[in-house]
C-alpha cells in the first residue's frame, strides 16, 4: 500500500522484511508445534524494487535445526500487476528458537511426533 513506501514510491525493505518473518514464523511455529520467537537474520540482500499493487510471494524451508532452534531459508517473489513477469526480490535465513510458556527455549519436538 502506498503508506508502506518511500519517496520514490518503492516499498520499505522493512515491511518486506516483515512479512518474510510472518510467512518463516509460519513454518518454524508448524515444525516446533508451539510458540517460537525470531532469534536473528542473516543474510539479507536486496535484488530488486517492489512497487505498490505488485504482488509479494513469500517462500521458505527450514534448512536446520538443533535441539531448540532451527533455520529457515525465506525468498521473496514479486509478480508486476500489469504482467506476468516475476523476478526475486530478496532473501535470507531466519533462525528461530522454540519457547515454552515462560518463554524459555524448549526442545523441539520429535520430527514424526504428532
Amino acid at each position: 500500500m502506498p503508506h508502506d513506501t518511500n519517496p520514490a514510491g518503492d516499498i520499505f525493505g522493512g515491511w518486506l522484511m516483515s512479512q518474510m518473518d510472518l510467512g518463516a514464523s509460519t513454518i518454524a511455529t508448524r515444525r516446533a508445534r508451539g510458540r517460537t520467537v525470531t532469534a536473528a537474520v542473516d543474510g539479507m540482500s536486496f535484488l530488486s524494487p517492489v512497487s505498490v499493487g505488485d504482488e509479494v510471494t513469500i517462500y521458505g524451508k527450514i534448512v536446520s535445526s538443533g535441539r531448540s532452534s532451527m533455520r529457515v531459508y525465506v525468498e521473496a517473489w514479486r509478480r508486476n500487476r500489469v504482467s506476468d513477469a516475476i523476478d526475486k526480490v530478496t532473501h535470507a535465513t531466519f533462525t528461530f528458537v522454540a519457547i515454552d510458556g515462560e518463554r524459555r527455549p524448549r526442545p523441539l519436538p520429535a520430527e514424526d511426533a504428532g
